[in-house]
C-alpha cells in the first residue's frame, strides 16, 4: 500500500520537508531485518522513525490489532497516539494506559484498531480480560525499552509476548547505550542502528554551574531565574516529589506562577500542568525525572538541575529537554560549595555569576480555562475558537493554544480577560452542550 510517494504525502501533511538519516535508515532496515534495536536521543525524531515503516506492514482487509507498541508511560502513549493521528493515515489507533477507566478502552477496542499504543501493564490488564483479539499482531514496538525494564515491567512484557503467537518483528528503542535485551523478548536476527554518539552535548548547549554558600539552594535558584529571560520555558528538576513541592511552594509564595508534575499527579491532573506549560500559562515547570523523557514538549529554553543528577544518563536525559531541533539551550547546574562534584560532570564548567537586585519575572500573559467537553463530546479546536470569540468576545490576540483531549479540552486565555470571559460563557452552549469552565 505504501510507497515513496505516499511517504512524501504525510511528510506534506507534517509540513516536513525530508526525512533525517535515522528516519531513513529505518526505512531501509524495516525491509531488510527482522528486528531492529534503535538507539537514538530524545529529540531525534524516532517516533516518526519507527511509525513511517510500519505503515507498509498493516493489512486495510484485517479489521483486528496488528501493531502493538509497549511504552512505559501514559504520557508517551497519549504522545505516540497523536503523531500517528496527526499523519492522517486510514487506520485507526488507540492507546490505553492507567488512570482512567478500563471500561472506556474496552469500548474503544470492540472496532479494533490497526495500531495500538499502551502501557505493559494495561495491555496486560486488556490480554487477560480478551478484550481484542491477538492473532493478527505481527510486529511489536517497545519504545524506551530500557524505561520499561527500570520500571520493573518484565513479567508484563513477557506475559504480553508470550500470548502473542504470531509476531514476527520487534523493533526496541532506547536512549541508552547500556541495554540488555531479556531472553523473553526474542530477538532474531537483530539490526543495531546507533545514533547517540552522533548527538552528543554540542556548542548549541551552553552549560553553567551556580554556586550556593547555603545548603537550601532557594534563594539563589530564584536569583538565578531573575537573572533569566521571563518568558522563557524552563525546567527544573529535583530528585524528589517532596523537594519539588517545596520549590513550587516557595515560588507562589514569592508570587512567581509554576507547576509541579511527578509520579503522584493522577492523568487529569499530568495533561491540565503539561497544557499549561506547552500554551505558555506557566513558564516554569518543577519536576522530577519523570519530564526528562517521553514528554512532548517543545522549544524548552532553560534546564535548571535543581539537585544533582544520579547518573549520566539522566543528566544527559534532562539536558535532552533543550537545544532541540536545531535551536539553542541553556543547563544551568545549582550546587553547594560542599557539595561532591559526579565524575560525569566536566570539572571545567564555568561558574556564573548572578546579578544582584534584579526584578522577579514576569508572570505569564495567559492563564488556562478548562472545559469539560472534548473529542467524544464531538468538540474540536473549532468549536472552542468560535465559542470564545464570539460569546466570549475575545479577540485573536486574546486566544492562545487551545488543545483538546478526549473529555476535556484546554484554552489559554489572556489573564486580564479571564473574568469578563467567564462571566459571559459559564452555562452557555458549546454545539447545544452545556459546559462548565474552570480555572
Amino acid at each position: 500500500m505504501q510507497n515513496n510517494q505516499h511517504i512524501t504525502s504525510i511528510l506534506k501533511t507534517l509540513s516536513i520537508d525530508s526525512l533525517n538519516q535515522m528516519q531513513l535508515d529505518m526505512l531501509d532496515a524495516f525491509n531488510n531485518s527482522d528486528d531492529i534495536l534503535l538507539l537514538s536521543p530524545t529529540g531525534s525524531g524516532k517516533t516518526l522513525g519507527f511509525l513511517l515503516p510500519i505503515l507498509n506492514s498493516i493489512q486495510p482487509e484485517i479489521k483486528k490489532v496488528q501493531i502493538l507498541i509497549l511504552v512505559p508511560a501514559r504520557e508517551l502513549a497519549i504522545q505516540i497516539e497523536a503523531v500517528f493521528k496527526s499523519m492522517k493515515t486510514d487506520f485507526k489507533v488507540n492507546s490505553c494506559y492507567g488512570g482512567h477507566p478500563l471500561k472506556i478502552e474496552r469500548n474503544n477496542l470492540q472496532t479494533p484498531p490497526a495500531v495500538l499504543i499502551g502501557t505493559p501493564g494495561r495491555i496486560a490488564d486488556h490480554i487477560e480480560k480478551q478484550t481484542f483479539e491477538l492473532d493478527a499482531v505481527h510486529t511489536i514496538i517497545f519504545d524506551e525499552f530500557d524505561k520499561s525494564l527500570e520500571f520493573g515491567f518484565n513479567n508484563e512484557m513477557a506475559y504480553i509476548l508470550k500470548n502473542m503467537p504470531n509476531v514476527k518483528r520487534r523493533i526496541l528503542t532506547s536512549a541508552t547505550q547500556a541495554i540488555s535485551i531479556p531472553d523473553f523478548v526474542g530477538v532474531r536476527n537483530c539490526k543495531k542502528l546507533n545514533y547517540l554518539n552522533e548527538n552528543k552535548i554540542d556548542k548549541q548547549l551552553t552549560i553553567n554551574k551556580i554556586i550556593s554558600d547555603d545548603v537550601d539552594k532557594l534563594e539563589v535558584f530564584i536569583k538565578l531565574l531573575c537573572n533569566l529571560e521571563s518568558h522563557e520555558p524552563t525546567i527544573v528538576f529535583a530528585n524528589h516529589r517532596e523537594v519539588v513541592e517545596r520549590i513550587a511552594a516557595n515560588l507562589s509564595q514569592n508570587g512567581l506562577v509554576c507547576a509541579c508534575f511527578h509520579g503522584k499527579l493522577d492523568q487529569q491532573e499530568r495533561e491540565y500542568v503539561l497544557a499549561k506549560f506547552k500554551n505558555g500559562s506557566t513558564h516554569l515547570l518543577i519536576t522530577t525525572d519523570l519530564a526528562a523523557r517521553g514528554l512532548d514538549i517543545s522549544e524548552v529554553k532553560n534546564i535548571i538541575h535543581y539537585q544533582k543528577p544520579t547518573s549520566e544518563e539522566i543528566y544527559t536525559h534532562r539536558n535532552g529537554r533543550t537545544a532541540r531541533m536545531n535551536s539553542s539551550g541553556n543547563v544551568f547546574l545549582i550546587l553547594t560549595t560542599k557539595e561532591e562534584i559526579p565524575a560525569f560532570l566536566d570539572e571545567n564548567i564555568p561558574v556564573l555569576e548572578l546579578k544582584d537586585d534584579l526584578p522577579l519575572p514576569q508572570n505569564p500573559d495567559f492563564v488556562t480555562i478548562t472545559i469539560n467537553k472534548g473529542k467524544k463530546d464531538n468538540i474540536n479546536k473549532m468549536d472552542i475558537v468560535g465559542f470564545l470569540s464570539k460569546i466570549g468576545n475575545l479577540t485573536k490576540e486574546e486566544l492562545g493554544m487551545i488543545e483538546v483531549k478526549d473529555y476535556l479540552a484546554y484554552a489559554a486565555v489572556k489573564s486580564d480577560k479571564v473574568k469578563s470571559v467567564l462571566k459571559n460563557i459559564q452555562n452557555q452552549k458549546i454545539k447545544n452542550k452545556i459546559a462548565k469552565f474552570t480555572v
